[in-house]
């Protein structure tokens, strides 16, 4: 038996007087002919955050969240019910209140524990406790005065630090139990600059499946280096040219832009209710050839990865499109059984009070041939888009729109100047069908991705290499070039 299942088994079952035949028991409350799957979804989380602000850390919060989340699923149809305690009398009162998706008739027998270990994929070690308040207020003042050292334009300062300690225990209906400790940290560093009237932000972060010793002294600087930066060269931005042109994209964080244009439609659900663009297109060119997207959820300490997703399966590397071709969606349980697919492990929920669904884990465009700098060498007149901001994304049609934090003009193979203003307008698939030259450096993101889907959040990672896209990007700005 694995130290993790004996970790969650003694820290968050036997703490509650729980125990493996226990929820087994609570689990034959279900069982019916008509249900196809259930489970019983235990957690228990600890959650620390501390934020500074106006030269001082103004305020830190510590809380504990634990609770159940039960579910019957019966064809297309699931039943959830979630309690805030975990005790065997709120499991047995979930699991008798979605027994309501069930008709009359023989019950199926609940099956005796099967333990699932997963992979080790991350640490399991509790961050809130790997560095005690002081040093952790003096990591937020260290932000503070190397911000407003690097430049006296640095008018204002705000960091944050947040840790979580998440316990999870999974019991299902076919006999697979699983259990995992997921430990997560971030953290993010804003800056305001000011010039004469013009004020402009910069921002910087990262962080993933660590302990708190991950920020270094080194790191912490290089989040400050980063985010004064940006924050200075959007001070000597000019406004940005408008119209449809060449649009080259950063590494790394920009693949945010994939992750929402053609990520989402590529998850099990919309497929299988045909509301993606996506949808039927298995074996078709829906890009350039060269483009590889890749949904992976075993990349070692990453934001987006886990051991085990949150239906007890493992989590894998799953390519989604192969040079160009639709080859693969992202599934969970109940999509892949409508489907008459595998499970990829990508079902994930945003805590025990939300049923799960397909989710993108660390989600990525693999390398090309061509070195970045030849990339925006070969520009005549175009954007090159370093970092983004926030975006809005249509599944059904693909079309998306996102601003872009970081930006420049490129002229003759050259930056000429910063940009602001510049928003990206497009169409997902269509734009990869235009990507011309794709960069041999792909990189994830530091590690500060959140995705929301029908309100639920969860962590991720996204990442690509630097791209060249010849045509359906439309730039809004201030100027028509």
């Amino acid at each position: 038996m694995s130290s993790v299942y004996q970790t969650v088994q003694r820290d968050l079952l036997e703490a509650n007087r729980l125990s493996p035949e226990m929820l087994v028991k609570s689990l034959a409350l279900i069982g019916s002919r008509d249900v196809d799957y259930a489970d019983i979804y235990c957690q228990y989380t600890a959650y620390e955050s501390w934020h500074l602000e106006e030269g001082m850390v103004k305020s830190g919060s510590f809380q504990i969240e634990q609770g159940v989340g039960v579910r019957a699923v019966s064809g297309d149809k699931t039943a959830f019910a979630y309690a805030d305690s975990l005790c065997i009398d709120s499991i047995n009162r979930s699991a008798e209140a979605v027994r309501v998706i069930s008709a009359a008739g023989q019950s199926k027998t609940a099956q005796v524990p099967s333990v699932a270990h997963g992979k080790a994929v991350h640490a399991t070690l509790n961050p809130i406790n790997s560095l005690d308040s002081a040093a952790k207020v003096a990591l937020l003042n260290k932000v503070e005065t190397l911000a407003k050292a690097a430049d006296p334009r640095i008018v204002q300062v705000m960091a944050g630090l947040t840790c979580e300690y998440d316990l999870i225990y999974i019991a299902r209906l076919d006999g697979k139990h699983a259990a995992d400790i997921r430990p997560m940290v971030r953290f993010t560093v804003t800056v305001i600059a000011k010039q004469g009237e013009c004020r402009e932000q910069g921002s910087a972060g990262g962080g993933g499946r660590y302990d708190l010793a991950y920020f270094s002294e080194h790191l912490v600087r290089q989040f400050v280096e980063s985010a004064v930066n940006q924050a200075l060269t959007n001070l000597e931005s000019l406004p940005a040219p408008a119209g449809e042109m060449t649009v080259v994209l950063g590494n790394g964080w920009p693949g945010v832009l994939l992750h929402e244009a053609v990520g989402h439609g590529l998850e099990g659900d919309f497929n299988r209710k045909e509301t993606s663009v996506f949808t039927g297109r298995i074996g078709e060119r829906v890009a350039a050839k060269g483009v590889t997207v890749v949904d992976q959820g075993d990349i070692v300490d990453r934001r987006g990865s886990l051991n085990i997703d949150d239906e007890g399966n493992e989590t894998r590397r799953n390519v989604l499109i192969e040079d160009g071709i639709l080859v693969g969606y992202m599934q969970d349980e109940t999509n892949a059984r409508l489907m008459g697919v595998p499970v990829t492990g990508n079902g994930r929920r945003e805590n025990y009070a939300a049923a799960p669904m397909p989710r993108m884990t660390n989600t990525f465009m693999e390398n090309g041939a061509y070195d970045p700098d030849e990339i925006i060498a070969s520009i005549d007149k175009g954007i090159y888009a370093v970092n983004f901001g926030g975006g809005q994304v249509d599944i059904t049609s693909g079309k998306f729109v996102f601003s872009a934090s970081e930006a420049w003009w490129v002229e003759g193979g050259k930056l000429q100047y910063p940009v602001k203003g510049a928003t990206l307008i497009g169409n997902g698939p269509e734009v990869l069908k235009h990507v011309s030259m794709i960069g041999n450096d792909t990189a994830l993101d530091t590690g500060v991705g959140v995705c929301g889907k029908e309100g639920q959040s969860v962590p991720v990672g996204v990442g690509q290499p630097t791209l060249r896209i010849d045509a359906g990007l439309t730039v809004g700005g201030s100027e028509v070039s």
